[in-house]
Formats: structure tokens, sequence, C-alpha cells
């Protein structure tokens, strides 16, 4: 049985850190807040009872930082972290370095991530057990050039219009929209850049 929540952790931004903030307030539970220093003035970071500022400037270098994460927790004495929805919320491996670290995980177990925050992995997990799923391809190669040629493949299959998306991807990142054949692979080195930089993995769907 989980011990009760002292103080939590929000590691997320805008809407919903305001949400788990409000949240933790009514529950009577202390929350810390943590912050990019472009959010610096945002209301997340004025209900929270108590904020932290992520050094960097980017995604990949606050909201995304495992090791800088987990240290202000520690830091700070926080015995949970509830991570919202988006950024770390689908990593398997950050809800295993959290239980590592002694914290409560608020969300769902590494393994049930594994499944199923992997949305190519989620994908063919639903389509086995007879669930419908929009049809589609999972894109397995990870090198550049083996890549572009399987999603080109896969895009006569598909037909267009058509949406890449990143396998690890959330927030919107690492998606893109594709309206015919000439679009094509600038939207698939788009997309495949833009999730390796945030979640270090460059598979598409």
């Amino acid at each position: 049985m989980a011990n009760k929540l002292t103080k939590v952790m929000v590691a997320n931004r805008g809407e919903i850190a305001c949400r788990i903030l409000r949240a933790c307030s009514e529950a009577g539970i202390s929350s810390l807040a943590i912050y990019a220093d472009n959010d610096a003035n945002s209301l997340f970071v004025e209900l929270a009872d108590e904020a932290v500022m992520l050094q960097g400037d980017s995604i990949a270098t606050t909201y995304l930082d495992q090791a800088q994460i987990l240290r202000i927790a520690a830091d700070n004495a926080v015995d949970a972290i509830h991570p919202g929805f988006g950024f770390l919320s689908e990593r398997a491996d950050f809800a295993q370095a959290v239980g590592d670290a002694g914290i409560q995980w608020v969300g769902p177990s590494p393994a049930a991530i594994t499944q199923m925050g992997d949305k190519m992995s989620a994908r063919i997990t639903m389509r086995n057990a007879g669930v419908p799923v929009i049809p589609g391809e999972e894109i397995e190669q990870v090198e550049e050039e083996a890549a572009l040629i399987a999603i080109e493949e896969a895009s006569h299959r598909v037909g267009y219009p058509l949406l890449l998306k990143a396998s690890s991807g959330g927030g919107g990142k690492g998606m893109r929209a594709v309206h015919n054949a000439s679009e094509l692979i600038s939207a698939a080195r788009g997309a495949r850049r833009e999730a390796i930089a945030a979640f270090g993995d460059g598979r598409v769907y």
C-alpha cells in the first residue's frame, strides 16, 4: 500500500500542472513546481507552494531532463512525482528511476508504460487484442535512409493525406501532416529530427 503523500512534485507545465496543483491544495498536500525560465511568470508557478527553476534553454534540457528533475526532487524531499501527460509521463525509464530513488510515481507502472507508452507497441498490442486501430504502418527502421525508404514505401499503401507520428512522441512533438508525395521526405526528416532531439527515438508510424 502506498504511503500517504505529503509533498508532490509536478513535473509538467501549463494547464495540466495547474489542475494537479489545485488537486494537491484541495487534498492538503504540499506541492513543488518546476519551471523553465520562460515560464517564470506562469500561473502554475504561482499556484505551487514551492517552485524551482530548471536550468536549460530547451525542452530537452528542462522538462525532459530526467537527471536534473530527480536531483531537484531529492534536494527538496518530495515523496512523489506527478508527471501529468506528455513530457516524461510516457517514459518507462523515468518512472523506473523515480521508483528506484524511493519516490512514489503517480502514474502507470514502468511495465505498462513500456507496453502502451510507445505508440507503435501500443498499436501492435491493441491489434493483437482485437481492438480496432486507425489504419497505418509502423516503421521500425532506426537508420535515417532506411527509415525514409520504408516511410516512402508505406505511403503508397496508406495513401494521402497521412499523418507521421513519433513512436515515443508526446505533446505534439515529432508529428507532421503530409498532404502529398512532394511533402513526404521533408516532413519525415523533420518529424524524425524533432523526435530524436526530444525523445532520443526517431521511429515513426
